[in-house]
């Protein structure tokens, strides 16, 4: 059965003849009836509509098309589509070929869309096909690429090529053409330049031809369009120069700069606002860095490392000095040793130590002396004094105050002999000077610190050490100040000096003062109870009188082991000024362990042939014989004398004597307790007795006190109630006097305020007439005055409008003239009237001087009837 397709306008369809295999196209509006070796491939679809600024392209487009006959399909190939209708070359609308909507088009079979949906039956399969052509706006350019060699009007582009075509336009695509993008224009603004590098050679806007790689500069403000081969290598903006600023500038390449300079690669050079005052980057030149002028004001300095000469080279190695007041910028290559430096100002009490290190003139001293490599001297203030490059400032002193007993240690450099330098003076150190820095043993050290003693078991040494605590020491001693000690009262030091290999010995109270090469002689003692050896470190000898306290064991004859604690006094014999007699007192390191071990053996050897029960009855008898001995004649001698060290012992105490063992010190512990407790309760009793007898006699006393107050309190009652009756009879009269003096003047103050109040009114009344008074005046005064200037004012009034018709009269007058006035005393009155109305006069008077008339009297009544 055959099928018949009705195709409404703009639609088509495809029909297949199965037996020549030949696809045809039907455009409506018709109805095709199908045949039967024919199929319908496609449709019935509504045919491509492009809208106007739209294109589409065609893909597999037929050429020659036949119905019924085998057409040439170009596969692989593609058309574009404008809304115009025609296959034309790439034109836009501002060459004048308009661009009008026709009739919609059907695709051939074997033609598809680029983009488009596949042939189906809905309305809008080809709209995803449909695009708008590109529009190039100004300033903006479009980048194309040739796919296929073809003829562009009368250029013939090779594939690979690629251009672009500035706007503003409206881009008609070509099939041969791919869009690779679209170039915006870059805006340089004033005082900014673009760096542009040739992709390959070409030639500029400027008509300059430019090789690969090459760069250069567009300045002139406005939008750039950069070329197919040019690229924007940045925007660079131009450097504003002041008189402060510079810029170090650096040759990349070999150029000639702005000035005309020839540079090579990598010079280096100098543009300061005194150059230009704008600078603008220029190609194969780089701006190293931005500098600042160096300003140098009065007093201040600076050293140049590497300067530059007159010919812009500089000078490797070399130094120059640069002093205030000045102002320069640094070249490329120098820098600054040090930075900007004050001149050294130098008071009267400052100096500083300078050393050659080239030889130079020394401008500074009479007569400029040669300065040799290696020289040292001294200059002091005061002074300003900035350094020759050839000199080196090595310290700077000041001079140093020395109070009394105050130094320091100096050493010659040149000798290496080191000295101390006493005050009171004020010292300034020479070239070849320094201070010296004294070592000391860290014992003594610490002695210092802690004023001449340290250890443990003897406070009672320690504290009276401490008097010599000197502060400056304890905070951290000044090594190169000379160390004194503050030698306590009936003390002695020694000191010695190991490089002469002398010692001396000094006396307290006094001030010792070491030398460079002396040292404290450290005595190690013995403290403590028992004593310790070496627990005591000291740097003074005590000379006494003093005590040692010390605890010895003991053993008697019946094996009573006791602990025995003894305290004995003691001093040194010496002469003064005899130095063997003094040099004995340091002979013996430990004085206090050497005399207590001796005095503890001789005790020791003494209780060994006594019983404990003797010994306890007699134990000083027994220490004191042992310690100092009998005479011949059997009499206890008085002091024990060594003479090692001279030390004297004068006597012995014995503090207490208590066992070793525990249960023998229980046993006579506790009999001690009871005889204490007997004679406390024996006490206690006594006192008990005694207190009740003074507490009889003091609470009789108490009695009797009592009674005695008792009577005198009622003898001050009577006087008491005596006083009240008279103060109150007293304070009933004043009541009634000070109420009638109260009427009294109560009453006069009334009358007193009547009569003011009157005359306060009299003179209210009187001063209220007056101001009526005084106001009628002033109002009859104003009436008048009013008055009188209102006549006035009318009396002027009426003398200008006088003044006005007079003149008024005179200029008419005088207009019209003599000679018509006359001949018009001589006309007729007809002619006068008819002559007046034509001037416009309304009123006019004729007189001569035989009839005068009175114008000022009459003149109100003529100026009334001409108004």
């Amino acid at each position: 059965m055959n099928q018949i397709c009705g195709l409404a306008p703009y639609q088509f369809i495809h029909i297949l003849d199965e037996t020549t295999n030949i696809t045809r196209l039907e455009v409506g509006p018709k109805s095709v009836a199908l045949l039967a070796n024919e199929k319908l491939v496609a449709g019935p679809l509504p045919m491509v509509t492009i809208p106007p600024g739209n294109y589409c392209i065609v893909l597999n487009p037929v050429s020659h098309y036949e119905a019924g006959k085998v057409c040439e399909l170009r596969l692989g190939h593609s058309e574009v589509r404008y809304n115009a209708g025609f296959s034309a070359p790439n034109k836009s609308s501002s060459d004048g070929q308009a661009l009008h909507m026709l009739e919609p088009f059907a695709l051939y079979p074997g033609e598809s869309l680029s983009g488009a949906a596949p042939l189906t039956i809905e309305g809008g399969w080809f709209k995803k096909a449909i695009k708008q052509l590109p529009v190039i706006k100004a300033n903006t350019a479009i980048r194309l690429q040739c796919s296929i060699d073809h003829k562009d009007g009368k250029i013939v582009r090779r594939s690979g090529e690629t251009w672009q075509l500035d706007g503003p336009l409206t881009y008609i695509p070509r099939p041969e053409v791919e869009i690779v993008s679209t170039i915006e224009a870059i805006i340089i603004e004033d005082g900014n330049v673009v760096r542009l590098r040739a992709l390959e050679d070409c030639i500029d806007k400027s008509g300059k031809h430019r090789v690969t790689g090459e760069e250069w500069l567009v300045s002139k403000p406005g939008a750039y369009l950069p070329r197919v081969f040019e690229e924007i290598v940045g925007v660079e903006t131009k450097m504003t120069l002041t008189l402060k600023d510079g810029l170090h500038l650096i040759a990349t390449q070999s150029v000639t700069d702005v000035w005309g300079i020839d540079r090579v690669a990598g010079d280096e050079w100098l543009v300061t606002g005194d150059d230009t005052e704008e600078y603008f980057p220029e190609i194969g030149v780089e701006v190293s860095c931005t500098v600042e002028k160096t300003i140098l004001q009065r007093g201040e300095y600076c050293v140049v490392l590497d300067p530059v000469n007159s010919d812009g080279q500089p000078m490797m190695g070399m130094k120059e000095l640069r002093t205030g007041c000045c102002s320069f910028f640094l070249h490329p290559g120098e820098r600054l040793e040090h930075g900007i430096q004050k001149a050294h100002i130098l008071s009267a009490d400052e100096s500083l130590v300078l050393q050659c290190t080239s030889e130079c003139v020394d401008k500074m001293f009479k007569g400029a002396p040669l300065r040799n490599p290696g020289d040292r001297w001294l200059i002091t203030g005061p002074v300003r004094y900035i350094p020759p490059i050839e000199v080196t400032i090595l310290k700077k002193r000041r001079r140093i105050a020395l109070n009394k007993n105050e130094g320091i240690y100096v050493q010659d450099l040149k000798t290496g002999q080191v000295r101390a330098v006493l005050g009171p003076r004020a010292y300034m150190l020479t070239a070849d000077e320094e201070l010296w820095e004294k070592p000391l043993r860290p014992i003594e050290e610490e002695l210092l610190r802690a004023g001449g003693g340290i250890g443990e078991g003897d406070i009672r040494k320690l504290a009276y050490f401490a008097q010599s605590i000197n502060p400056d020491i304890v905070d951290g001693r000044d090594k190169t100040r000379v160390i004194t000690y503050r030698c306590p009262g009936n003390t002695a030091v020694q000191v010695y000096n190991y490089m002469k290999k002398t010692q001396r010995i000094l006396f307290g109270p006094d001030l010792v003062v070491l030398g460079p090469h002396d040292e404290f002689n450290v005595l190690s003692l013995s403290a403590g109870k028992p004593k310790k050896e070496n627990a005591l470190k000291s740097l003074c000898l005590m000379l006494g009188p003093d005590f040692i306290t010390d605890i010895l064991e003991v053993e008697t004859s019946d094996h009573a082991r006791l602990r025995v604690r003894i305290c004995f006094n003691n001093h040194f014999e010496y002469v003064k000024g005899d130095q063997a007699s003094e040099a004995k007192l340091f002979a013996v390191p430990d004085f206090i362990g050497f005399a207590c071990k001796r005095i503890g053996s001789k005790i020791r050897a003494a209780v060994a042939f006594v019983p404990f029960d003797e010994f306890h009855r007699h134990s000083v008898k027994v220490i004191h014989t042992a310690v100092f001995g009998m005479d011949e004649d059997g009499k206890l001698h008085r002091q024990l004398k060594f003479p090692a060290n001279n030390l004297v012992v004068t006597n012995i105490d014995i503090q207490s004597i208590e066992p070793s063992d525990p249960k023998m010190r229980d046993s006579l512990s506790k009999s001690v307790q009871l005889a204490i407790e007997i004679s406390t309760r024996s006490i206690e009793a006594s006192a008990f007795h005694e207190a009740e007898r003074n507490e009889q006699i003091a609470r009789g006393e108490l009695e009797r006190q009592k009674l005695l107050n008792e009577k005198e309190s009622e003898k001050e009652r009577a006087k008491l109630l005596e006083l009240q009756a008279i103060s109150a009879a007293i304070e009933s009269c004043g009541q009634a006097k000070a109420e009638a003096q109260a009427q009294a003047e109560r009453v006069i103050i009334e009358c007193h305020s009547e009569i003011e109040a009157v005359t306060l009114k009299a003179e209210a009344k009187e001063i209220e007439h007056e101001a009526n008074l005084e106001s009628q005046n002033l109002v009859r005064s104003n009436e008048i005055k009013y008055l009188r200037r209102q006549n006035e004012l009318e009396l002027f009034m009426k003398k200008q409008k006088a003044e006005i018709e007079v003149n008024r009269l005179r200029e008419m007058v005088g207009c019209m003239g003599s000679e018509t006035l006359a001949s018009m005393a001589r006309a007729g009155p007809d002619l006068k009237v008819k002559f007046l109305e034509a001037l416009g006069v309304k009123d006019v008077l004729f007189a001569d001087a035989s009839n005068p008339i009175n114008l000022f009297t009459n003149s109100g009544s003529l100026i009334d009837s001409t108004n």
